[in-house]
This record gives structure tokens, C-alpha cells and sequence, in this order.
């Protein structure tokens, strides 16, 4: 069945600019079988429709193409979202009720366990880590484990650390710290990056999971956000499992892009779902690896070349991987011409990694367009901006930054470093593909709180966060429609409304360009349709 898109405001997002874009606003599109079939005029459009192709009226909102999630944890958020929301606690108190509160309504039992995700410490009332001596008033008896907002830090109770055996004599893993408390070795249960693992796979054994719970969260939040094409990141080869039955059973009903992990039997999860490696099948695919070489600015674990203001004056944050890890595992993607995604917040990640795979092509004689990936970029430097161009190396920026922690990074880090954070201005200007993600479930997969922070770079304080990085409303649509698209070497078929691509796009009350800057994050998503369905509906 064809279907006309008529009366309303059409973004197609293949101009070069804002200015053009608007000029070249058509006044119809037409779409068949899950493509677009022809874009133009709407007398042109009527015409060459079917007499029986269903009309839809936009009645002067606006049409786009879908949103692109660039980088985010599909099965995780879905995971999380099962469990106790921290997001809204300010105080120790709220925790310990919220927790209480939540044992109490799933009656949770002895045997079981409690996750939490959500709190973060720069703003609870403390401005410190609710670690076992706070969640032991909640229970002593029911492990708890409690992941920050970050993702890369969490707190467990005494219950959680027995369970996972870290003992006075348990020592930090390499690329992470477990917390001790003051004056003893004895673990506070306060958890750091790879301090974390043995905690949670522990209390990983005693969640139970509503497999159907599972499957709904799963795409709700996404396509509600008008967002149809995902990214989970950092699949494990259990989460890939669940995701390849997934797709076999027909149940997603938008584009899943997994990355394993490299260095976590990465190829070996590839090799045994050969068949998904850069192409889909029912919505699935490999894109490639992912690697994590820091930590999180805000948690103060990222990796920097100069140290954090505040105590103690020497502290740079710490790497998760040596060189010549970092090395062997570029090396590798390099080598299987596949492409490689860094996790990287501090600029000493983002050098590791640039090194690695400046020195990784060089050795392989390869220089295909690999489109490798940094992840984040938030301290990245200009000089480093300089290299990634002439890599043709993506700049995935997680550019809520500026409103959820901007404030945050100017204590960290200081004005010059902390006005830099996410420095998208400079790095488009370098010619960068640049793309925006949210890195769901750390915030909500929501591309026009995005594409608000990049224009107008407001904190929560309501601070200026780098005047001069911010971008026109044009260039931040383009970083969630086609540059993201650009990512999953998918430009041809996604991210514009052109004649031949796939009819992924999204109905919004009003258009971004056409409003107050200020008012962007307000605008409500009305409709997502993937490959010409309708499959989320505002008020249904």
C-alpha cells in the first residue's frame, strides 16, 4: 500500500545546510513497500500515486527522518529499567526509602537479590557515595548492588560483598578500585570500573528476569523518542544469544546494531553469528567491536593527561587497559578489517587510542574506511581533533554532558578544560563526522535533548558551557539522522528523505528549525515509522 505524507513541514536532511534545507523544503513524499518512493512537489506526488495510496494529512507538523541511536546499551537499559530507580533520590535517605520501598513491593526474599541503578553522588545532599554502611539499613541479609547514573561506578552492601567473596585481602583489580574504608583494608563497598565485575556477576545469579518485561521496555523507550535504529554496545555473548532469538522469533520491529567486546572473546562471538556481520537479518546485526580504555569525568575515573583540581592534587583518573593491550586489540580489528569503537572520556584514552591505531594501520599497510569510532570525546583535545581527520575517525560526542555534569567538569577541570567538554564546533569544523548518543540508560535516548544541548549548551545551573562550541540547529539534526547513519556505513539507505531509501522517519509537533532554540527539548515525537509502519503513536 503507498501512503502520501502531505501539509506539513518536510525535512529531508540531504542539504549542505540549514538555509539550503529550507529552500528545498518539498511539499510531499510518497512511500511503498517501506521506501520512499518519490519526493517533490505535491501536485508531482498525487499524480504519480496509486488512486487507493492512504493520505496523511500532516497538518503543518513536521516530518524527518528518524532518529539514529549512535551509541547506547539496547539490552542493558532494558535491563535497568526492571530495577530500582535511584534517578530522582537527593539524599542517602531517599535511597535507603526508595530501596525499601522496592524490596517491599516485588517481595523480594532471602535468596534474591536487589539491583538499583540511577543515583549519583554530585548531587546527593552527602556529595558521597552511599556505600555499605547506607545500604546495610536497608538490608544485611538481601545482597544490594547500586550503579551509578555513570554506569561506571556502584555501591553493594555487606550482604553483596560476602556474596561476591572481596575481603580485606582482596586486592584492585588492574583498571579498578575497590573501596576501603578509612583507616583499614576493609572494603567500604564503594566499587570503581573493573572493581565492580565480581560484585556484579555475583548478584547477576540472584535477579530474577521477566523474559516479556524484558522484550517491551526494550523497544519502548527507543521508538517513543523516535528512534529506530539502535546500537547495544558492548554485547556479551549471552546478550548477543538472546537478541539473535530475538530477531529469529520476528519480535524486533527496529534495527539492533551490536558491538562485542574485543577483549572478551569479541571475535569469537563474531565468528559464531558469522551471518550477521554487516548486514542485518531481521533487524540484527554486527557492526564490529567495542573496547573501553577509561572511565567517567564525572565519577573523576576518566583518564587525563592533567590532573583533577581538587584532592589529591596529583590524581589523572587511570587507564582500564596497558599499551600493548590497547595495541594488540587495534591491531586485530585492523587486521580483520572490522570496525572498532573506543569508549573514551579523558584525553590520555583518547591519545592510547589514537596512538594505537595510527601505529595499527601503519603496520598493516591498511587504509580502507574502516570508520573506527571514539566513544564520548569529552576532554578530547585539538591537537587530537587533528589527527582523528586525517583518520577518518568518527567523533561520537555525548553531548548531554553540557546539561547533566556540566557544571560538574568546570569543578573537575577547571574553565578552559571544562568549557571544552563535548567540542563539537571544533571538530566539525575540521571536516569530522560527527554524530550525538545518549549512552542509554546513563540518560534517556532523547535525540532533541541533544540537539537543545549542542545549540545552546546550557547546564543545569543554567551556565554557558563553551560559547564557542556551539553549532546551528541544522548541523545538531544532521549528527542524529545521516551522520549517525554514516557510522553503520548505512548513508545510502538511512538517515534522509530520498527517492530509494527506506522510509524510516518520524512525525514531530513542530520543527526544530523553524522554533525558539530554547524550546527544541520540548518538542514531542507524534509518530516513528520503520521501513513505512507506523509503530509508535503518541496517546496509543
Amino acid at each position: 500500500m503507498e501512503r502520501i505524507y502531505y501539509n506539513g513541514i518536510i525535512h529531508t536532511m540531504s542539504a549542505r545546510n540549514g538555509k539550503e534545507e529550507l529552500e528545498l523544503t518539498p511539499e510531499a513524499v510518497l512511500i511503498k513497500e517501506g521506501k520512499i518512493l518519490k519526493v517533490g512537489k505535491e501536485e508531482e506526488i498525487f499524480s504519480a500515486a496509486h488512486k487507493n495510496a492512504q493520505k496523511y494529512d500532516l497538518g503543518g507538523k513536521c516530518l524527518m527522518p528518524s532518529f539514529i541511536d549512535a551509541h547506547s546499551h539496547f539490552l542493558m537499559n532494558s535491563q535497568l529499567s526492571l530495577c530500582a530507580d535511584l534517578s530522582d533520590c537527593n539524599s542517602f535517605d531517599e535511597i535507603i526509602a526508595t530501596l525499601k520501598k522496592y524490596i517491599q513491593v516485588n517481595k523480594i526474599k532471602n535468596g534474591q537479590a536487589v539491583l538499583g541503578f540511577g543515583y549519583d553522588h554530585n548531587f546527593l545532599k552527602e556529595n558521597a557515595q552511599p556505600d555499605k554502611r547506607v545500604l546495610d539499613k536497608v538490608s544485611t541479609d538481601i545482597p544490594i548492588f547500586i550503579l551509578h547514573i555513570s554506569g561506571h561506578l556502584a555501591c553493594a552492601n555487606s550482604a553483596a560483598m560476602k556474596l561476591a567473596a572481596i575481603t580485606a585481602d582482596t586486592p584492585n583489580p588492574p583498571g579498578g578500585v575497590i573501596g576501603r574504608l578509612d583507616g583499614s583494608g576493609e572494603p567500604s563497598g564503594y566499587l570503581e570500573e573493573a572493581g565492580m565485575r565480581t560484585v556484579q556477576a555475583a548478584i547477576a545469579t540472584h535477579i530474577k528476569v521477566n523474559p516479556m518485561k524484558l522484550i517491551k521496555q526494550m523497544k519502548k523507550a527507543y521508538l517513543e523518542n523516535g528512534v529506530t535504529t539502535v546500537q547495544d554496545g558492548a554485547t556479551a555473548g549471552k546478550d548477543l544469544k538472546l537478541l539473535a532469538g530475538m530477531a529469529k522469533l520476528r519480535i524486533l520491529n527496529l534495527d539492533v546494531v551490536s558491538y562485542p567486546m574485543i577483549a572478551d572473546g569479541g571475535a569469537e562471538i563474531i565468528n559464531k553469528y558469522t551471518g550477521l556481520f554487516g548486514s542485518y537479518k531481521n533487524h540484527l546485526k554486527i557492526g564490529g567491536y567495542k573496547i573501553i580504555l577509561d572511565g567517567s569525568p564525572q565519577g573523576r575515573s576518566a583518564w587525563m593527561s592533567e590532573p583533577y583540581l581538587g584532592e589529591p592534587a596529583d590524581y589523572y583518573g587511570y587507564p582500564w587497559m596497558k599499551d600493548e593491550d590497547v595495541n594488540r586489540y587495534v591491531e586485530q580489528a585492523v587486521r580483520e578489517h572490522r570496525q572498532i569503537l573506543a569508549h573514551c572520556n579523558g584525553d590520555a584514552a583518547s591519545e592510547q587510542f589514537l596512538n594505537a591505531y595510527e601505529n595499527a594501520i601503519a603496520k598493516a599497510g591498511i587504509r580502507d574506511d574502516l570508520r573506527p569510532v571514539m566513544i564520548h570525546c569529552q576532554t578530547v583535545r585539538n591537537d587530537q581533533l587533528d589527527r582523528m581527520a586525517k583518520l577518518n575517525m568518527i567523533a561520537s560526542v555525548f553531548v548531554g554532558h553540557v546539561w547533566y555534569w556540566g557544571d560538574v567538569h568546570l569543578k573537575n577541570f577547571g574553565s578552559a578544560r571544562g568549557n571544552h567538554i563535548s567540542p563539537v564546533k571544533d571538530a566539525i569544523k575540521r571536516g569530522i563526522h560527527v554524530n550525538f548518543h545518549q549512552d542509554t540508560p546513563v540518560t534517556k535516548p532523547d535525540m532533541l535533548h541533544s540537539i537543545w544541548c549542542a545549540v545552546n549548551r546550557r547546564s543545569r545551573a543554567g551556565n554557558v558551557i563553551g560559547e564557542n562550541q556551539k553549532i546551528d540547529v541544522y548541523d545538531a539534526m544532521r549528527a542524529v539522522t545521516i551522520e549517525a547513519a554514516y557510522e553503520y556505513f548505512e548513508e545510502d539507505s538511512k538517515g534522509t528523505i530520498e527517492q530509494g531509501k527506506r522510509a524510516d522517519l518520524v512525525i514531530l509537533d513542530r520543527s526544530p528549525l523553524l522554533v525558539d532554540p530554547m524550546e527544541i527539548k520540548d518538542i514531542k515525537v507524534l509518530e516513528t515509522i520503520k521501513d513505512g509502519k507506523v509503530i509508535f503513536q503518541r496517546g496509543r
